[in-house]
């Protein structure tokens, strides 16, 4: 199994506050490894413009 880079106990929270719904152990598999994508591609944008920082515009998300 991959790092979590999520807080586990806060999804779940979230989850059950805001939709009355239990979390599978997979649920945080897929959001860990989509922040993994999102940060990946952060940083790829951020040294194709020739920075060391990865600013909020590095980070898109499409499906929103």
């Amino acid at each position: 199994m991959a790092e979590v880079l999520v807080v586990t106990s806060k999804i779940k929270k979230y989850i059950k506050e805001q939709g009355g719904c239990n979390t599978s152990s997979e649920t945080i598999d897929v959001l860990s490894k989509a922040v993994e994508k999102l940060c990946q591609k952060g940083f790829e944008s951020a040294k194709a413009d020739g920075r060391k920082t990865v600013m909020a515009r590095d980070i898109v998300i499409d499906h929103l």
